[in-house]
């Protein structure tokens, strides 16, 4: 199998990889059985590179990412990989104590939903100045000034007087931008930013995109944006991988895959997508079906329940992941479909 993270020509203005990640897998044991939530996952991260990590709810997007930082609950949940190398170390063989020295200091992660992710019994100030004095040893006057400094630049107004509010006197959209305060309170290399603007209106959501590609020119931050939504990653980022039941089903950079995907489930996404060129009355056309029980053990390819183009040889086998050019894989058989030749 050809994988993105062992054999990508990489674009000449990215650098050499952050974050190289080869074979993840990640399983939670149940009563009904094991489900592999993350099959056999490679990719890599570039500095100063967006990486979209796209696909419907339950793909395994955030699951993935949990993994990478060792948040994953045990003993139900069980991560294996070849390697998770990150500035020169294997973060699948640390520990739990070595991995708190990077997680918040070396990488930075946005969690879902910031209405529970913050601590409702702590000032905002506190919580923003609690990883630099952790990780950067910095006292708690100057931590207080710099998590002032950061509020002021994720764009919440009179931060020195909102250091001391608690997240309930926040908005959703401004809670959003203290947790992406707090992911770079300690200049990460690599951002995690697990669905950054669920739930926000598209103004504040596209504020909270400009936020974070001025930021990773700034700095230099990798950074892994992980959402449903296509139209979102078209906004930020240079490659995208569309994952599916737990895989890897396409990579590619963001333009060549709007304009002629490889793989039915990626053009099915894009097909939910609304355009401004679609006539008013058009309907929209939607995936059929759901996504597989994990829990099952399947043969075949896994869209193929819910594929238009599925033939014999797809619900007998399952596709590997191949390359379909420069910088290009996709988890198919091959189908001619209309306006891509898989």
């Amino acid at each position: 199998m050809t994988e993105p993270a062992t054999s990508e020509p990489r674009p000449p203005e990215v650098g050499p990889p952050v974050l190289e990640v080869v074979d993840l897998c990640t399983e939670f044991v149940r009563r009904d059985g094991v489900v592999r939530a993350v099959d056999h996952v490679s990719f890599s991260i570039g500095r100063g590179e967006t990486l979209g990590l796209v696909g419907e709810s339950g793909s395994g997007k955030s699951v993935t990412a949990l993994s990478i930082v060792g948040l994953v609950a045990k003993p139900a949940g069980r991560v294996t990989a070849d390697r998770i190398m990150f500035d020169g170390r294997d973060l699948a063989r640390l520990g739990t104590r070595d991995l708190n020295t990077v997680r918040g200091r070396s990488i930075g992660f946005i969690f879902q939903n910031p209405m529970t992710s913050l601590n409702p019994t702590l000032p905002i100030g506190f919580q923003i100045a609690e990883p630099m004095r952790t990780h950067l040893g910095v006292t708690r006057a100057e931590a207080r000034r710099r998590a002032a400094d950061l509020l002021g630049r994720v764009g919440i107004p009179h931060v020195r007087s909102r250091l001391d509010d608690f997240p309930h006197q926040f908005s959703g959209g401004m809670r959003q931008r203290v947790m992406i305060a707090i992911a770079l309170a300690c200049e990460p290399r690599l951002l995690i930013a697990d669905e950054p603007t669920t739930a926000l209106d598209v103004t504040v959501q596209a504020q909270i995109l400009d936020l974070l590609r001025t930021l990773s020119a700034e700095i230099g931050t990798a950074v892994l944006l992980i959402t449903h939504d296509l139209g979102v990653a078209a906004g930020i980022c240079e490659r995208v991988n569309v994952m599916y039941a737990g895989q890897l089903v396409e990579s590619a950079p963001i333009v060549e895959l709007f304009a002629k995907p490889q793989m039915p489930y990626t053009q099915g996404l894009l097909s939910c997508l609304p355009r401004i060129d679609d006539d008013v009355d058009s309907p929209f056309s939607p995936i059929k079906g759901q996504p597989p029980n994990l829990a099952l053990r399947r043969t075949g390819c896994g869209f193929a329940p819910r594929c238009d183009h599925a033939r014999e040889v797809c619900l007998r086998g399952e596709p590997a992941l191949t390359t379909r050019g420069p910088g290009r894989w996709a988890r198919c058989f091959g189908t001619d479909v209309e306006g891509w030749v898989a």
